[in-house]
């Protein structure tokens, strides 16, 4: 029988635990750390991807400075191979009023360090509630 590599829920849930917190605050190092020097990211804003620690702070730094103060709740997780599929809410406060939204991300970690991180979600409402300048591309 085939030995499952992948975290349990209860390691899913303590790392989501420190993780989530970490996208709230602008604080883009703090969030950044949680990714390998080597790790990949996509979101909706940036579906080709951003490659590498340094890109992925720059990104972050950037997409934190427009939204501060939204906050990212996980709802569920499954585990999986070298890390979760992981369901959230989030709240996110614009000039407009506020977003709320739900998706699912894959985290994908080697070492306690996020290697792979893909973010799905129907990013419309966000974008249509801000400036057309304030979309972060």
């Amino acid at each position: 029988m085939a030995t499952f590599e992948g975290l349990s829920e209860t390691e899913a849930r303590a790392f989501t635990s420190q993780w989530l917190p970490a996208w709230t605050g602008n604080d883009p190092e703090g969030l950044a750390a949680f990714y390998a020097n080597d790790a990949f990211y996509s979101d909706p804003a940036v579906p080709s991807g951003v490659q590498g620690r340094d890109e992925i702070l720059s990104y972050f730094r950037r997409l934190l400075r427009k939204y501060p103060r939204w906050v990212w709740r996980n709802t569920d997780l499954r585990p999986l191979r070298d890390g979760f599929l992981n369901y959230w809410h989030a709240v996110i406060p614009t000039a407009n009023g506020t977003v709320e939204c739900d998706g699912v991300c894959t985290v994908t970690l080697r070492d306690g360090l996020i290697t792979k991180n893909e973010v799905f979600f129907d990013r419309s409402p966000l974008v249509l509630t801000l400036p057309s300048d304030a979309v972060t591309k």
